[in-house]
């Protein structure tokens, strides 16, 4: 007599080598078709979707952020000309434009052979099969991964970690790996992790936990902050998209509704930005004799 647990794994093993045969022989993505490609994942096979229609950003259309600009456009450049370069993450304040930089990074450099995957954080543990996949290939490829962040004992954490800085078999010279997130260090921290720090002569000395949440964002070579804008700043964008949409009034009611419209949010954001500038625009095109 059999035992089914054993049999369960043993039929769960011939499946995932049968899945993996499977994968050897999908097509190569069509790397003429897009700049911008998505990693989807059916079962234990994944694949690269082009992005038709990716989100294009112009690098000078982003304000208010000119030192992180400076610094991630120096980097992707000499990525982009084969010199060393370093992964990055993007921490700090929602909606101060740390996707969109990475985005007006593809929209700069992919005449020169940039390519962007996004990769979503439950896929993270494929990292190494996209590298593998991309590694030979002739273009320079950002895996990016958007508003990252992980709770304890999470898969993708380690997987991140090893093609970071731990493994030779994933390294690659024609990948980097952009993120960004609201917390520094990538995970939560909490005044327990603090409890068994130690204090030797003087010197701190944190706990394991705690050094074990900072691992992996010093993998990282570069990190950018983002904090908050002023007031100013934040007019300063608003007016910028209002340009964009071909609005050129710059009255003090315009600006009292900018104004309004954060504080309703919460937040004096390039995101609160954008939105006021379309919102305002659109009722002055379609209600150009209302009063604001």
């Amino acid at each position: 007599m059999h035992d089914p647990d054993i049999l369960y794994r043993r039929a769960d093993l011939l499946l995932a080598r049968l899945e993996k045969l499977l994968s050897l022989e999908r097509p190569e993505p069509d790397w003429d078709a897009a700049t911008a490609f998505r990693w989807r994942k059916t079962g234990h096979a994944g694949t690269l979707q082009p992005i038709l229609r990716p989100h294009r950003i112009a690098l000078d259309a982003l304000r208010g952020i000119d030192r992180q600009k400076e610094i991630l456009e120096r980097n992707t450049l000499q990525f982009v000309q084969g010199y060393p370069a370093n992964n990055v993450l993007l921490t700090g304040a929602r909606g101060t434009g740390k996707s969109s930089l990475i985005k007006a990074m593809l929209d700069r450099h992919a005449p020169a052979g940039l390519r962007l995957i996004e990769v979503e954080k439950h896929h993270l543990t494929d990292l190494h099969d996209i590298v593998e996949q991309i590694g030979a290939r002739p273009e320079r490829f950002i895996l990016y991964c958007d508003d990252l962040s992980f709770e304890t004992g999470e898969p993708g954490y380690k997987a991140l970690k090893v093609v970071l800085d731990g493994s030779i078999a994933t390294a690659s010279d024609n990948v980097l790996i952009y993120a960004t997130s609201n917390r520094r260090h990538l995970m939560p921290e909490s005044m327990r992790d603090n409890q068994d720090t130690r204090h030797v002569d003087g010197e701190i000395h944190p706990s394991e936990a705690v050094e074990e949440k900072i691992s992996l964002s010093e993998r990282f070579g570069l990190w950018l902050s983002f904090y908050p804008f002023d007031q100013e700043q934040y007019l300063d964008i608003v007016e910028h998209w209002l340009d964009h949409f071909g609005i050129g009034e710059r009255s003090d009611s315009m600006r009292e509704a900018a104004l309004r419209w954060a504080l309703g949010r919460g937040s004096r954001s390039g995101r609160v930005a954008w939105q006021f500038a379309r919102d305002w625009a659109g009722r002055q095109r379609a209600h150009p004799d209302a009063q604001p």
